[in-house]
């Protein structure tokens, strides 16, 4: 047998005994893998199949998989690996339909398709699937003339919230019926959404399995999603939903959601809450990330588990290797994006790292995953449409600038001259990305938040200060923010806020997750004390960084203040769309007298504070309609750019050095002489490191709560390099025989069981890899082995690296591991394009 051959039958082998079928009779049952036609397979059959794995005397040899009654399931066609698989594309569908088999199976050894004859087309899978799974499949029949003849009217929602709601007193008498849906808390549809709906009918009856929407932020996406579950589910067309955010915060918001609209009727779980009987739920709600670490979506879940997976916030949750998660589940797949792609103009080319082009290339790539390569989504609306049709309100754009900003901003950047210790003068400029990561401004800060509080709207009904959220640079920058603010509110309001006026709400922050939720809840900091009978949030001001930008929602939000330079368009348009949800702030007044003698107020802007030239950066038009003088800060002093509470920094020669100068002291120290069978923590470091962690409380419940970043920050502090035991990353890694860095997220996932074990750099490599082709597809199908082994060299071998990158190509010939010829066999467009993948997708530090 040739060598890509017997390579492409030992693979093709492997992965049918690694996914549970049977060549042979065994305690396990009858073999279900039999040979056309229909012969089952003798041990000697396989080593006796001639020099061509597909050539036999009566033709072309597939596989067929057999169901629990020995009938035929699935056809696999094997492929050599020198050829596409998809080149058998239509034989294979022959050869099925021949066998009354539903499903196909493309595979060389390298990439395989799973093909559902009554859905779709072939898609992309890393491994085959269990007879279990295929079987649990079957049963499940789509039916696209169902999905598109169901009636969804506006009502679609509120009949499953309330069957016959139609028949109560409440909504029968006219004067009655907005306090009736109020209370009863009645969603329904607006014409635009049911349009949404109806479009992927269409499509789905012409064999659509691909939809995207391009709906702008606070046009009620999730009540959309709502909707089209109900349609999937309730027609058969899906048996399970997997909802996909790509923010933890986000996964609670659209659960609560779910429950609201389509409980009565559908089950809704957070899988992290639940994830011992996520089965017994009809929508699963998630992380991407979540799922993508560790590959839990590959080891937890089958392809068949979800028939429609949604993807929120599609051209962030699917974005790089995420899109692996993404592309594992076999069925429908909808996509929502609030960023419209029109948005994300050509850069010209002139700065191909331009966060623009980055962008737009993003979006491209998201439009092109849903099966829109035209441009044109299934179904958009735009920020435009729903101001125009009242549904939405624009922002009222304060640009406020001050004499540092405008410099950082200015072409020439500030300049600041210092002096080395030779006498010799230094200049060194700073740009707008410096602010608060190498050029410390406190005035400047104090500018910003007193022009925030002197300008900002007021609550129309407490009159106190709107509800605001603040995007600082870093969580340093934020914390900064929020005690500046607090510092003022103590001034303005003696006495009426302790501290709490503003909060940090950021990552690094205990809770912050639920901080979120309760600002939206008119609970954070407890309940405000200037109105009476008046719901709203004590704390006024969440200074954030990026935890309150996709989906949150807010509407009674009313400015938002733009403290840091922007440079990602969709986070722009998603920041700006916190503030573009309509309210009536009579709702949330509990004295009946009090609501009626107010009637409506109605929220109808709110104040957008750029405090760094964004909407101008995005080349947006705006009206600004006011211009504020700030304080003449030209000669504004620059802080010793201290980043921590105590101590001090002292900047020498150019100011983008600092060196630290405090005093360190030994506080234990203790003298063990160390015998011949060398340190117990030496032979049982890992097993202890696991117990202490296992033995504290306060990171079990952090870990409960998946707060992996609050989890891997106590580890640090609290347990790492402390005298008793002196625990490090690397003792730890060699202790557990792992041949590549570990993460300290890795370790503490190992310790509580949420991962098995270590990967190797080769499983690891083969991970990636298995993503790669998820996301790209290459249609060189014939040189998936060629291309995988320079993707793994290119990642492990840091001389293979640098010589590609440095385009000194030749210097591979005395290569020992990857040489020039085999760079010759990767197909040309990939030689560039693998690299540039995996420095967009793949993290190398587990392989230095």
């Amino acid at each position: 047998m040739a060598p890509k051959e017997a390579s492409a039958r030992i693979k093709i082998n492997r992965l049918l005994e690694e996914a549970g079928w049977r060549f042979f009779d065994d305690n396990n049952g009858a073999a279900n893998v039999v040979l056309e036609p229909n012969v089952k397979l003798r041990e000697t059959d396989l080593a006796a199949l001639g020099d061509d794995l597909e050539k036999v005397a009566n033709g072309f040899i597939d596989f067929l998989l057999l169901d629990g009654s020995g009938k035929p399931l699935v056809v696999l066609e094997a492929k050599s690996e020198g050829k596409n698989p998809l080149s058998a594309k239509e034989q294979a569908r022959k050869y099925a339909r021949s066998q009354n088999a539903r499903f196909v199976i493309l595979s060389n050894g390298n990439i395989h398709y799973f093909w559902d004859l009554e859905q779709g087309n072939p898609s992309v899978i890393s491994k085959f699937p269990s007879p279990a799974e295929i079987g649990n499949h079957y049963a499940f029949s789509p039916d696209a003339e169902r999905l598109s003849n169901e009636l969804v009217a506006l009502d679609y929602i509120a009949q499953t919230q309330m069957p016959g709601y139609a028949l109560e007193a409440g909504w029968k008498v006219e004067a009655e019926r907005p306090t009736f849906i109020e209370n009863a808390k009645l969603r329904f549809l607006r014409r635009y959404q049911q349009r949404a709906i109806e479009r992927v009918q269409e499509d789905a009856k012409k064999g659509a399995t691909r939809f995207l929407f391009e709906m702008a932020t606070g046009t009620g996406k999730t009540l959309t999603s709502a909707a089209l579950i109900k349609l999937f589910l309730k027609t058969g067309n899906a048996r399970r939903v997997l909802f996909l955010v790509d923010r933890l915060e986000l996964e609670v918001q659209a659960d609560k959601a779910f429950k609201a609209y389509l409980r009565n009727d559908f089950t809704s779980i957070v899988y992290k809450e639940q994830r011992d009987d996520w089965r017994k739920a009809d929508i699963v709600v998630t992380t991407v990330q979540s799922l993508l670490f560790n590959d839990k979506y590959r080891r937890v879940f089958a392809p068949t588990d979800f028939d429609l997976v949604i993807s929120d916030e599609a051209h962030r949750s699917i974005g790089g290797n995420a899109r692996a998660v993404f592309e594992y589940f076999i069925g429908y797949k909808l996509g929502l994006t609030a960023t419209p792609k029109d948005y994300l103009k050509q850069s010209g080319g002139t700065a191909p790292r331009d966060p623009r082009e980055a962008e737009r290339r993003t979006m491209l790539d998201t439009y092109r995953t849903f099966g829109c390569e035209s441009g044109e989504p299934t179904f958009r609306y735009s920020l435009i449409d729903g101001v125009k049709e009242g549904f939405l309100i624009n922002p009222y754009v304060v640009d406020a600038r001050t004499g540092v900003t405008t410099q950082l901003l200015s072409d020439q950047g500030f300049v600041v001259t210092t002096t080395d210790d030779a006498g010799n003068e230094l200049e060194e400029a700073f740009g707008g990305r410096d602010f608060e990561k190498k050029f410390f401004a406190e005035p400047t800060n104090r500018a910003f938040c007193k022009t925030l509080l002197e300008h900002g709207l007021r609550d129309p009904i407490s009159g106190e200060f709107g509800k605001t959220i603040a995007f600082a640079v870093s969580q340093n920058h934020a914390a900064k923010i929020a005690q500046i603010l607090n510092e003022m509110a103590d001034q303005l309001w003696p006495g009426r806020y302790k501290s709490d006026f503003a909060m940090q709400v950021t990552s690094h922050v205990t809770d912050a997750q639920r901080m979120t939720v309760n600002f939206a809840n008119n609970n954070l900091g407890g309940h405000s004390e200037f109105a009476e009978n008046y719901r709203t949030s004590r704390s006024r001001v969440c200074v954030t960084v990026g935890m309150m930008t996709t989906g949150y929602d807010c509407p009674d939000l009313l400015n938002i203040a733009l403290m840091r330079p922007v440079f990602s368009p969709s986070d722009f348009v998603q920041i700006k769309g916190r503030g573009t949800r309509k309210h009536n702030f009579v709702e949330e007044m509990f004295d009946p007298n009090k609501k009626a003698a107010l009637g409506s107020v109605h929220k109808t802007t709110f104040r957008l504070f750029d405090f760094f030239a964004n909407c101008e950066y995005f080349e947006e038009t705006f009206d600004y309609d006011e211009e504020l003088s700030l304080p003449a800060n030209a000669a504004m002093p620059l802080s010793t750019g201290r980043d921590d509470d105590s101590g001090s920094s002292t900047v020498t020669g150019s100011l983008s050095t600092y060196e630290h100068f405090d005093p360190d002291y030994v506080v234990s120290q203790v003298e063990t002489q160390v015998g011949k069978d060398g340190m117990r923590i030496d032979r049982k470091l890992f097993g202890k490191f696991e117990d202490t962690v296992r033995a504290d409380t306060k990171l079990t419940e952090m870990v409960a709560h998946q707060n992996w970043e609050a989890a891997t920050r106590h580890v640090i502090e609290e347990i790492f390099d402390k005298p008793s035991e002196f625990y490090t990353l690397e003792k730890l890694r060699k202790a557990a025989g792992v041949d590549r860095r570990i993460s300290v997220r890795e370790l503490i996932e190992k310790a509580f069981g949420f991962i098995p074990g270590f990967k190797s750099k080769a499983e690891l490599i083969d991970d990636e890899f298995q993503k790669f082709l998820a996301d790209q597809k290459p249609e060189e199908a014939d040189r998936i082995r060629e291309m995988r082994y320079f993707f793994g060299a290119y990642i492990r071998d840091a001389h293979v690296r640098a010589k590609i990158d440095a385009g000194h190509f030749a210097d591979l010939n005395v290569n020992p591991t990857f040489t020039m010829r085999d760079l010759k066999d990767v197909p040309a467009p990939w030689r560039r394009r693998i690299p540039e993948y995996i420095k967009d997708y793949v993290s190398l530090n587990p392989f230095i």
